[in-house]
């Protein structure tokens, strides 16, 4: 595997046999979870640059969050795309960052959230 089919991996509907339609729909649903969480990071981080303008560091709390989003949005089909290889080879599931680097990229944006109440107050 290449490094950009690595990053970007590629359809994985040609490879292997046709999993259980459940498990793939199982798949699918994840995907769209994770789009809908990126959809709604953009959307804050959209809010906090239009609406915290006049907050210090409200753009900088903007910019977190859609960059949160982007980050969430390329790894939900890289990871998509993983596991549907993965059943149509019949292959254990790979292993995902994606939820550790959500956690993460959410306790950095709650502490400068913090932080700009703090000094939005003083």
């Amino acid at each position: 595997m290449t490094l950009r089919d690595r990053v970007l991996p590629p359809d994985p509907r040609h490879v292997g046999s046709e999993p259980d339609y459940r498990f793939t729909l199982a798949n699918e649903r994840t995907f769209l979870a994770w789009i809908r969480t990126a959809l709604a990071l953009a959307a804050g981080g959209l809010a906090a640059v239009s609406l915290l303008d006049e907050v210090a560091l409200g753009e900088t709390l903007g910019i977190l969050l859609l960059a949160l989003s982007f980050l969430t949005a390329a790894s939900a089909y890289r990871r998509w795309a993983l596991n549907e290889r993965a059943m149509r080879l019949n292959e254990p599931m790979p292993k995902s960052r994606l939820p550790m680097m959500m956690a993460i990229g959410t306790a950095v944006v709650a502490m400068v959230a913090a932080v700009i109440l703090v000094v939005d107050r003083a």
